[in-house]
């Protein structure tokens, strides 16, 4: 695969993921401010399925960052590293538990104290997600400005 090739894939691929999370983000603020039930209920099954799309993307924004960082841990490259294990836990282990779980919870009805506690920590999880990725998206932005450009 081309290094251009390589870039496109991983900005690609980053920005669907941090989209994707964001778009779950808001539409579960939205829908617990001014939905129904119903509503609940149609978010936190539109965002499981989203989940099916997001994995991948996240995937592929590691794998071809990881390739094209090659060795490099200093400088902007070295702060990217250091923040992609936290996306990924905090993505595996706490924001796709809690997905799982509110879809379950709402499809069966259970808008107990137990989903909005859960709920809770979904969007403290997803707004770390989401300020970790802004930072890794700046980064590269920054480390884009400073390729020498082909005169």
């Amino acid at each position: 695969m081309s290094k251009t090739t390589l870039k496109l894939l991983h900005r690609i691929a980053a920005m669907a993921s941090f989209v994707l999370v964001l778009c779950f983000f808001t539409s579960s603020i939205m829908v617990e401010l001014f939905g129904d039930t119903s509503d609940i209920v149609m978010v936190k099954t539109t965002i499981l399925f989203g989940i099916c799309v997001l994995i991948p993307a996240m995937a592929i924004t590691g794998i071809t960052g990881a390739k094209m960082a090659g060795k490099a841990n200093k400088g902007l490259i070295g702060k990217k590293r250091k923040r992609m294990p936290f996306i990924a836990v905090n993505g595996l282990f706490v924001l796709l538990p809690c997905a799982i779980y509110l879809y379950y919870l709402a499809n069966n009805q259970q808008f107990t104290s137990v989903f909005y506690i859960v709920q809770v920590i979904e969007l403290m999880a997803g707004i770390t997600n989401l300020t970790l990725m802004a930072l890794n998206i700046r980064d590269s932005q920054k480390m884009r400005k400073n390729e020498v450009q082909p005169a």
